[in-house]
């Protein structure tokens, strides 16, 4: 179908707990000297301004880095201030006046001899994706399915490497494939580290894509969610989620740390967030 763009949505409360995982996620990855490889298999355009009338349309970003944005840094849990710091070093100045799409935190937080691969099929996103990178090196950028990027690009020659899967979900056949994909790069590159995002609007749909997860004998999986009010009776996406494959060893007591203030500070008293160990080490 190809109609989604993100740019309607940059900065919500979704990308907050995405990007809040890839932060700590590359950060803990990058501590030690050996490369990583990075493969964003539905990349977007990779930078937004908070200005552009599709921003402004809904202005979610005021539910999501907006609300943070305010904040007294001194009392956040730790994950949040790196977070924010990062997309601070995406502005110029105090104001929030830009956000960054996930390839720019991998660019932003991955050394010199790291290398990165983005993935995009929307034409115009993939257009302004290659402007917005092309002057990197280390960056290989393709116009092609990143379903299919994320068998194809595996096992990588680092050995090491963090693999964000975060399809637009536009046609429900995107639930399905998603499983299957990452079962399939998992059997050809077992001690990646894999993230999917996954939006919460019918929670059926999430239950069956868990229970794929478990039975598919991959081990080592987490979830974590991050909701404005409960699924129960609601319409739209209430919540979103990571599931996460050989995560950081720090990820999950981070995220108990840093999701019950989120669910907080964006939803209020209406606020939820799932902490969850899907399969054990």
């Amino acid at each position: 179908m190809l109609s989604y763009l993100h740019s309607f949505h940059a900065g919500n409360f979704a990308d907050v707990l995405k990007h809040m995982v890839c932060v700590h996620t590359l950060r803990y990855m990058t501590q030690k000297d050996k490369p990583v490889f990075y493969l964003d298999t539905h990349s977007g355009a990779g930078a937004f301004t908070l200005s552009d009338n599709e921003a402004q349309k809904n202005r979610e970003y005021e539910n999501g880095i907006g609300k943070l944005w305010a904040l007294d840094r001194a009392n956040l849990p730790e994950s949040i201030i790196q977070y924010l710091e990062t997309v601070e070093d995406f502005n110029t100045g105090s104001e929030l006046s830009h956000y960054p799409g996930s390839p720019w935190f991998a660019q932003h937080l991955l050394r010199d001899y790291d290398r990165l691969s983005l993935f995009e099929l929307h034409p115009r996103e993939y257009q302004t994706l290659s402007k917005n990178f092309k002057q990197d090196r280390r960056i290989h950028i393709a116009n092609s399915n990143g379903f299919q990027a994320c068998i194809s690009q595996l096992p990588p020659k680092e050995k090491r490497g963090f693999i964000l899967m975060d399809p637009p979900y536009e046609v429900k056949d995107d639930y399905k494939q998603t499983v299957e994909s990452l079962i399939k790069a998992h059997k050809k590159f077992a001690t990646g580290t894999y993230a999917l995002w996954y939006p919460v609007v019918e929670r059926q749909r999430i239950t069956q894509m868990e229970k794929a997860f478990v039975k598919s004998g991959i081990r080592n999986i987490q979830s974590f969610e991050l909701g404005l009010t409960s699924d129960n009776g609601s319409r739209g996406m209430t919540s979103s989620g990571m599931l996460l494959i050989n995560p950081p060893w720090t990820l999950y007591a981070a995220m108990e740390e840093a999701l019950p203030f989120l669910a907080k500070a964006l939803g209020g008293s209406d606020g939820v967030y799932r902490i969850q160990q899907l399969v054990a080490e």
